[in-house]
């Protein structure tokens, strides 16, 4: 970055900046851990040698200090894949259930927009596909804030929900289905080369839920990557340019995550877990009657207080399933 001919390939240069921010994220609070340690010793040297207990509190609390950082600096050591420091656009679908299910999908949007929120990330939806009487039948948000994606790619897979319907005059108990996708935004200095013979692109109207929302225009933008079958879309936006932008991001952050979860299957077949990135896995519960409890059925971490879990409380899940990452890589490397 000293080098006078730093700022001649501005591209690359942002790309060493955003490297760096990277590596500092971990080396300037593993640097403080060290002082602390250095601090720590020198306070009880002290102490020793002066035979007194006048340092005990101020002891106390520089461990507590010390241990809240260390716990903090772990997790952070944890978001270590190549795209976890990344921005991430997460994907809500509906299940089969009809208004049921668009309900729970538009519940567990608004928990990962709050979840976001709560960490002072910017979140805009690119995409909304409504269910009709009731929530979404598809969504997508852009989540852009440091480790975005490290932290929610856990959350990738199935979402079960029990409670009684708001929607059955029998109040009878209803089990819903929504599936959760997240992919990484693709820093813009790594180039993906998608040859124009392999899109198809669409557009179409993209209609809202009627009044000032209608968009009669066909602004809305679709491609499709035809050896791969894989699609993205966006309608969120006015101006079909900024459409065509996002569907096309989109696209490449989902054919980037396509290579990752191969080499994540690949991982996984190490320690028999069949399909634990894909996308018909159940992987937690919400169950609001008849007791109430949310459960991460892979690291069976619980919280008894659903509307803290929907109101965006999902740190806990979220540490548990880096931590069983972490467990398990530390596995394989002794194996």
């Amino acid at each position: 970055m000293q080098s006078p001919s730093f700022w001649n390939d501005q591209e690359k240069a942002k790309g060493i900046i955003a490297e760096l921010k990277t590596l500092n994220g971990v080396l300037k609070p593993f640097e403080e851990l060290v002082k602390q340690a250095d601090d720590l010793a020198a306070t009880i040297d002290l102490a020793d040698e002066m035979e007194t207990d006048e340092f005990d509190d101020e002891l106390r609390e520089a461990v507590k200090r010390a241990e809240r950082d260390f716990e903090s600096f772990e997790l952070r050591s944890m978001l270590s894949g190549p795209n976890d420091h990344c921005h991430a656009f997460l994907t809500v679908h509906a299940g089969a259930g009809g208004t049921e299910a668009c309900d729970w999908a538009e519940m567990l949007l608004r928990m990962y927009m709050m979840w976001a929120e709560s960490r002072g990330f910017s979140v805009q939806i690119t995409d909304r596909e409504e269910g009709g009487a009731a929530g979404v039948a598809e969504a997508t948000i852009h989540i852009k804030g440091d480790y975005a994606y490290g932290n929610l790619r856990g959350e990738t897979g199935i979402h079960r929900l029990v409670r009684i319907s708001p929607f059955d005059a029998a109040a009878r108990r209803q089990t819903s289905f929504a599936s959760v996708d997240v992919i990484p935004e693709i820093d813009e200095t790594i180039d993906i080369v998608i040859k124009d013979d392999d899109l198809k692109r669409d557009v179409f109207r993209s209609g809202g839920p009627g009044g000032q929302h209608q968009n009669k225009t066909e602004s809305g933008v679709r491609y499709t990557h035809l050896p791969t079958g894989i699609a993205a879309e966006s309608r969120s936006e006015r101006s079909q340019h900024k459409n065509d932008a996002n569907a096309m991001a989109l696209l490449k952050a989902k054919l980037i995550r396509m290579e990752e979860e191969k080499r994540e299957a690949e991982y996984a077949k190490k320690y028999d877990e069949k399909g634990e990135v894909s996308f018909g896995n159940q992987i937690r519960s919400y169950v609001l009657q008849p007791y109430q409890l949310v459960k991460d059925l892979r690291t069976g971490h619980e919280v008894g207080n659903p509307r803290a879990v929907l109101d965006g409380g999902l740190d806990g899940f979220i540490e548990s399933y880096l931590r069983m990452k972490l467990a398990k890589g530390s596995d394989l490397t002794k194996a």
